[in-house]
């Protein structure tokens, strides 16, 4: 039984070790997007007038939203796997 639980945690610490490198490259993504942003004149952009520019800004928008909840849901994620550690832990403890 310890050893199917610490093949758990194994299993669990690769897992989260990758899910840190796409975290850390959609970091990285959202940089880069910052620094577009960033690069763009304040003054008249050429967005095929208001209305573009209103949809490109909509369209980052979108991006940053779905950027978080992807993080969110993450998180979500690593904590149930964590509770699940956890509870055979305690488990084992109490046997």
């Amino acid at each position: 039984m310890d050893q199917k639980i610490t093949d758990m945690i194994i299993h669990l610490s690769h897992s989260h070790g990758q899910i840190a490198r796409i975290i850390d490259a959609e970091r990285h993504v959202a940089v880069r997007i910052a620094q577009i942003i960033h690069a763009i004149p304040d003054a008249e952009p050429a967005f095929d007038g208001t209305d573009g520019l209103i949809e490109s800004a909509g369209r980052i928008n979108k991006s940053v939203i779905a950027y978080l909840n992807s993080i969110a849901d993450l998180e979500e994620a690593m904590a149930q796997n964590l509770e699940l550690v956890i509870k055979e832990l305690r488990d084992q403890d109490e046997e």
